[in-house]
């Protein structure tokens, strides 16, 4: 047991507590006669807990942490300190990259041995922990061999270095029998459309998760595999851009059945939409597989990973994923870093405390929605209409049929609020 945390007990729950506890998060608490833990699925990213150094455009670290520096005896104690932190918030999830758990070696070789070698070592800790992986990745974006991207990468030797980093964190996630595999792609994409073939691109890219799709069946990984979309940043376009962009693409290549997506609350916001949306959409599409919880400053306009605190946002966000039936391999990432002033271990500890509340607020309320039936009861009101049978006749009808009764004067349609206020009002009654 190392001192980082300066000897923090495990987390409670207990709302009158005077320091750090849970207040709203129950994990035993019955919901929709589910536990809370099994709705929520809570898990830590690796690399903004860990491996953020608290740097911003126009300044570098702030933290200082005794695992920094591109070592294995760093790395090591970097996979102590965080499953103290998993065991403090009794989290059942984690997440990682490669690049966030090892030293990048000199060759790929290296590389892959220190990977290994903490793989190993998350494998015995996961023995004593109730903490298990949520998923896995692999980072194709930080170093300068990603500059051009990874699958879109004009240079076929990067396309096989991704190939095989892929294949490695794959291998490591079957492994330690991760629930998911994601792929995001930080520079799929283009800084300007004067260097670029995008349509090779977009090939390279399909066969590349094709390739990927039937790895994890030759290896036997049940996991989902999962595309995160994110429209821009670091890339000026990122062929993720969106949910809508990719069920497009998956459909393109025939991967709509094998592949759903990993939401962020601050990507789908960088889309120009709400969480909401992106989660109804992928919910209606049958591609809803995890979320990454966050928020972005609404002022600042860009990708700031803080940790969520709005509960009205948050509940809106699990209601599409309770209408979908829940989490079922997925769950609630926090991919959320502290602010760069926000320097001490403890601080890691609250943040998390409180966003994990804060998402326990909004499920319940969101639940509490669903079992009143408050705003399913207006919404099916609102399309009563659909249901008689010279409505259902119309949709297996011809466009001549259909317009027939308007053009015989038989038709003449009044317009109907859309209760937007009210509704609104009725969601507030609850968050």
């Amino acid at each position: 047991m190392s001192d980082f945390f300066r000897g923090q007990a495990p987390l409670r729950f207990d709302p009158d507590a005077d320091g750090l506890a849970f207040r709203h998060y129950d994990p035993d608490e019955k919901v929709m006669g589910k536990r809370l833990e099994d709705h929520l699925r809570f898990a830590v990213a690796y690399w903004h807990s860990f491996a953020w150094p608290g740097g911003d455009p126009f300044g570098g670290q702030t933290f200082d942490r005794p695992w920094w520096g591109e070592t294995m005896e760093g790395a090591r104690l970097k996979a102590d300190i965080a499953f103290e932190m998993f065991d403090i918030l009794g989290v059942p999830f984690f997440c990682w990259h490669d690049h966030d758990i090892r030293p990048e070696g000199d060759t790929f070789a290296e590389s892959k041995r220190n990977f290994d070698e903490i793989i190993d070592i998350f494998e015995q800790k996961m023995e004593q922990s109730k903490t298990r992986l949520l998923w896995g990745t692999a980072n194709l974006f930080s170093h300068r061999r990603f500059m051009s991207g990874a699958a879109t990468n004009p240079d076929p030797e990067v396309y096989a270095w991704s190939a095989a980093t892929v294949k490695n964190c794959l291998d490591a996630t079957h492994r330690l029998n991760g629930e998911n595999y994601v792929l995001w792609g930080g520079r799929e994409g283009y800084e300007t459309l004067l260097n670029t073939d995008m349509g090779q691109e977009l090939e390279h890219m399909g066969r590349f998760l094709s390739m990927v799709v039937d790895y994890k069946h030759k290896i036997g990984f049940k996991g989902q595999i999962l595309i995160e979309p994110k429209p821009q940043e670091p890339t000026k376009h990122q062929y993720d851009y969106d949910v809508a962009t990719v069920y497009g693409f998956l459909q393109r290549f025939g991967l709509e059945k094998e592949v759903k997506v990993n939401i962020e609350q601050g990507h789908a916001i960088l889309a120009g939409h709400s969480f909401e949306h992106e989660l109804a959409l992928a919910r209606e599409l049958g591609i809803l597989g995890s979320i990454d919880m966050n928020r972005n400053d609404y002022q600042s306009g860009w990708d700031t990973d803080q940790f969520p605190n709005n509960v009205p946002e948050v509940a809106l966000a699990y209601y599409e994923v309770l209408k979908a039936g829940g989490f079922t391999q997925g769950g609630t990432n926090f991919d959320a870093k502290l602010r760069r002033q926000s320097l001490d271990p403890s601080d890691l500890i609250a943040a998390h405390a409180g966003a994990m509340d804060v998402c326990a607020r909004g499920l319940k309320a969101a639940a509490k929605m669903l079992e009143d039936d408050a705003l399913e009861a207006p919404r099916r009101a609102r399309y009563a209409g659909w249901e008689t049978d010279a409505a259902q006749k119309m949709l297996s009808s011809d466009l001549e049929t259909v317009a027939a009764p308007v053009e015989q004067g038989n038709v003449n349609p009044q317009p109907r609020s859309g209760q937007q206020e009210k509704l609104e009002n009725i969601v507030n009654r609850y968050v």
